[in-house]
């Protein structure tokens, strides 16, 4: 057929796809859309009697091939069966679910230490369309359980642990328990820590959620987020549904970006815990240093808690600094090798000042509520050589 087309329908057209064997890297699948062999295949796979790709909101190779990694992270070592699916970003990811979970006149129990979007997101978005949020202190969990008591309408509870940026946490296991008890869903952030380092399924933890644009990635080169679940009917009925017809499905490219930092998430957790270990213990012993949270310090409050359910400490701490806001903004302003970015997760120290970036927008009565002073700053430890980030440290300090 070829030989009979004009110049403008060679161009156009791929008559020779010559794959004889399995590439060595995962492909990106850069296709809007999948052919069919006849009819017949067509409707097969669009009934769901065989399994098969139509459209890349849909589903696609590539971004199939690294949700199904995740899931068996999340899994891993456990008798669980698990489904992932990726988004466009962390907040598409915790969106997706909410939407697919709750419905007007529900309501959400959640922590008042959250990050700022997540919280934005239930009172901007969420409460208009009739889901309301309660806040509670979840180290009281005599709170949590008498709020679940006398408030049927609760049908989720929303967790991060450890939170951001004080690294609190949460007993998974005995909120797990409650939460049951009620019939009551369980939502984890996992991002701090990523499946390595914390396995909310081992808790009883329903569904966890990343924003994969952190730890897992870890080189800050793309946007992506992920939900995977226990209930594979409810994930594959409710929660595809959402990020087919919403449109917050993940692309192959971000996909296979997160994938290749996938590849050395063991080694680089590894590096980060030993980094934030050491740089938390210098400023520890710090004159100019109030406090420091890093849950490898005993003087952490969940310090027990952290080593009953997490398998390292992180690579997230936070300090705060004497001489409160002027000299936290001194001290951003003296850093030479660390970076000044709204972001973690990293393969390099990255470091924001929450009272003035990341929690602006929150009173300060109620910022420091929940610990977050004006002198408070946030360390996401890279995995440099560690005498470089102390180095730094100290010369912004003194």
């Amino acid at each position: 057929m070829k030989k009979d087309l004009q110049f403008g329908s060679l161009c156009v057209h791929d008559f020779t796809k010559k794959i004889n064997n399995h590439p060595h890297q995962l492909p990106i699948y850069a296709t809007s859309s999948f052919a069919f062999e006849d009819l017949e295949q067509g409707i097969d796979i669009f009934s769901g009697k065989k399994e098969g790709h139509v459209y890349s909101r849909y589903g696609n190779p590539t971004i199939e091939t690294v949700a199904d990694k995740i899931a068996n992270l999340e899994t891993f070592g456990l008798d669980v069966k698990a489904k992932c699916f990726l988004f466009s970003s962390g907040m598409a990811a915790i969106s997706s679910l909410l939407l697919a979970s709750l419905k007007s006149g529900d309501s959400i129990l959640t922590q008042n230490n959250l990050y700022g979007g997540t919280t934005y997101l239930l009172q901007d978005i969420l409460k208009p369309l009739g889901v309301e949020t309660i806040f509670t202190d979840f180290s009281k969990l005599e709170n949590v359980e008498r709020l679940l008591a006398k408030d049927d309408n609760i049908k989720m509870i929303y967790l991060e642990s450890p939170a951001n940026p004080t690294l609190a946490c949460v007993d998974l296991e005995k909120v797990g328990g409650i939460a049951k008890r009620y019939k009551v869903r369980t939502v984890i952030d996992n991002t701090f820590l990523t499946p390595y380092l914390q396995q909310p399924f081992r808790f009883g933890i329903d569904f966890v959620i990343h924003s994969t644009t952190k730890f897992l990635n870890g080189h800050g080169n793309s946007v992506s987020g992920a939900v995977i679940g226990k209930d594979i009917d409810f994930m594959m009925e409710k929660v595809w549904k959402v990020m087919k017809l919403v449109g917050t499905n993940s692309n192959a490219f971000d996909a296979w970006m997160l994938n290749n930092g996938l590849k050395t998430l063991e080694l680089r957790m590894d590096r980060h815990c030993q980094n934030a270990n050491r740089l938390a213990n210098y400023l520890n012993e710090h004159n100019k240093v109030i406090h420091v949270n890093h849950l490898s310090l005993k003087a952490h409050p969940d310090f027990e808690l952290a080593k009953k359910q997490m398998r390292g400490a992180g690579g997230m701490l936070s300090f705060e600094l004497e001489g409160g806001f002027t000299a936290a903004v001194k001290f951003m302003g003296r850093l030479q090798f660390c970076t000044l970015a709204p972001t973690l997760g990293d393969v390099d120290t990255l470091i924001v000042h929450p009272a003035s970036m990341s929690h602006m927008d929150i009173p300060k009565v109620e910022r420091e509520a929940v610990g977050i002073s004006d002198g408070l700053i946030r360390v996401s430890v890279g995995i440099e050589n560690v005498k470089d980030i102390l180095k730094d440290i100290e010369q912004a300090i003194d």
